[in-house]
């Protein structure tokens, strides 16, 4: 064991949240854990991680851990950029991409919009829906480094500001291979609304739009 350092297991852990609680090797009570709380480690967190960590009080006489260490994961540990974090992020996400919910979720707005493109000759709403969906997908996954390093965050509003601006579709992409704010209730209401006004939008123009043109 190393010297000064309590030793304990993580039993649970919210990647998206960035924290998580150590059982204590003695047994006593579960310690709480932050991501900003671990030190020069090479990797995140996963539960049954051995955890080497100082105790500090907390608020409301609770205690959490500090100066934390995972087991076999800080030898040799080397400085990651945010940029080279990022670049992790969209590798790994490539390897979970849902491609037949992306198909089902996106299938009337991308129908709406490809048939507006062929009715006006205007392809303004595809190439909007494409752009906002690469900067959203780049916004959650620039969060969730930020949630992993215990940095300022990015406030939902923004993100829900892109998802209605036409990112909603890269927000989805990033929640099912991400795993970032998909869990989060009433995160999700607002995501889904946003996704339910484009919804209502295209359906009102696949319905309605050619009267309009005319």
């Amino acid at each position: 064991m190393k010297p000064g350092l309590q030793k304990g297991q993580l039993v649970r852990w919210k990647d998206d949240r960035g924290f998580g609680f150590i059982q204590p090797a003695d047994g006593s009570k579960q310690v709480f854990l932050h991501i900003s709380d671990l030190k020069d480690t090479s990797r995140r967190p996963i539960v049954g991680d051995t955890i080497y960590y100082n105790v500090v009080p907390d608020k409301g006489g609770k205690v959490r851990a500090s100066n934390a260490l995972i087991q076999n994961a800080n030898e040799n540990a080397v400085s990651i950029t945010p940029s080279e974090r990022n670049k992790a992020v969209y590798k790994r996400s490539l390897s979970r991409f849902p491609i037949f919910k992306t198909m089902l979720v996106s299938s009337l707005p991308l129908f709406g919009a490809i048939h507006f493109a062929l009715t006006t000759t205007i392809v303004f709403p595809l190439i909007v829906y494409a752009v906002m969906s690469l900067l959203t997908f780049g916004l959650y996954a620039d969060d969730k480094s930020r949630a992993k390093r215990g940095v300022w965050r990015t406030s939902e509003n923004t993100l829900h500001l892109f998802e209605l601006a036409g990112g909603w579709l890269g927000g989805f992409i990033a929640q099912q291979t991400l795993y970032h704010k998909s869990s989060k209730s009433s995160y999700q209401a607002v995501f889904w609304t946003i996704v339910v006004i484009h919804y209502m939008l295209w359906l009102g123009w696949l319905l309605f739009g050619k009267s309009l043109l005319r």
